[in-house]
């Protein structure tokens, strides 16, 4: 039985596979530079992993208190090597991005502060975080207040808005890398540094904590190595692997860091506790992969976005639109689109595939 063969059985017509056949030949180039991307990302994660030593030791986790456990410290040295930060905080008690993000800000922020993004609308999930949707232990019910400047139609950031709503009580600054649900452009990592300096450039003292969700290791660069003083993100989503069951990360500078600690666990405990149980050696496994893993995405991603193109949908990004993130979007038109886009994908997965969603 030839490969063709399989794919007749598993539903593909002739005529499907060579029209895909003949979309992945258009683009095998845009596939080599993103090969060469996982490649250089790869790197900089084992290059990090020999520096901390990385061990058989390591895997293991622990339970209790998780007092000096040598495999979850051994996992933020390597996450802060890898994004060239002073400090990080990875743990399987982060529930999320959600958690995370909110971790980092609570932990950073205080009464009379002000939050202020600049890429416009958060997720929604952050909206009861932020308070911007009364919610019980929001940051506004502990006196933060919040204030936004919207991106420009091109998807860039709004510089004159930025200085008008900088302020003495902007104590962080919040930024969203990925488009995320929305339909705007994802922002690059260059843009985002140049942003960086610009706001401090109006302010010193601002803390910048940028969204990393869904962009991790699609650039060489992060936004940690161009200013950014905390980048946050889901071992669910790019640098989980596929592998991490749980968790998330917190990188950036060692203050920022600590104050994100002491609110994850308690004052005067910070990363010093925290059982990993199982989890150390499926997020350290997932960390070395995750360079390859999110590669494989983003040519997914290409890939889909050049068969709707020739189809005749909109789609964000385009085939040939730079990526920063994994996330692509694609207008259908209509419910019946969208139901028989998703009965396809679940008809392909290898989990559930007999089930109807």
């Amino acid at each position: 039985m030839n490969k063709n063969s399989i794919y007749e059985m598993m539903g593909i017509s002739p005529e499907v596979l060579a029209f895909g056949e003949n979309v992945l030949a258009e683009i095998k180039d845009r596939f080599d530079a993103i090969d060469e991307m996982a490649e250089y990302n790869g790197l900089k994660v084992l290059n990090a992993m020999h520096k901390v030593r990385i061990s058989e030791a390591h895997l293991s986790g622990t339970t209790g208190y998780g007092y000096n456990d040598m495999g979850r410290d051994a996992i933020e040295e390597v996450y802060a090597k890898t994004f060239h930060t002073e400090d990080a905080l990875v743990r399987p008690l982060i529930a999320c991005g959600t958690h995370a993000l909110a971790v980092a800000m609570s932990g950073n922020l205080r009464p009379g502060d002000e939050l202020l993004a600049i890429s416009g609308k958060p997720y929604d999930t952050l909206e009861e975080v932020i308070g911007t949707r009364p919610s019980r232990g929001s940051l506004a019910e502990y006196g933060v207040t919040y204030a936004q400047v919207d991106l420009t139609p091109e998807s860039h950031f709004d510089y004159e808005g930025i200085k008008a709503a900088i302020n003495e009580r902007t104590h962080l600054i919040h930024i969203q890398r990925s488009k995320g649900y929305a339909s705007r452009k994802t922002l690059g990592v260059t843009e985002i540094g140049e942003v960086i300096a610009y706001v401090k450039s109006l302010k010193p003292d601002v803390i910048v904590m940028v969204d990393n969700c869904y962009g991790e290791f699609t650039e060489e660069r992060e936004p940690s190595d161009v200013g950014a003083d905390m980048i946050v993100g889901s071992l669910i989503k790019n640098p989980g692997g596929g592998l991490a069951p749980i968790g998330g990360y917190i990188a950036g500078t060692k203050e920022c860091v600590e104050n994100a600690a002491v609110r994850l666990t308690s004052p005067g405990l910070g990363k010093e506790v925290g059982a990993t149980l199982d989890a150390n050696r499926y997020i350290l496994q997932g960390f070395f992969s995750a360079p390859t893993v999110t590669a494989s995405a983003v040519e997914a991603a290409v890939f889909a976005a050049a068969i709707y193109e020739k189809l005749g949908f909109k789609v964000i990004p385009g085939s040939k639109d730079p990526r920063y993130d994994i996330i692509q979007a694609v207008t259908l038109k209509s419910p019946e689109r969208i139901q028989a886009f998703c009965k396809g994908i679940q008809a392909g997965a290898p989990v559930d595939a007999h089930v109807t969603p």
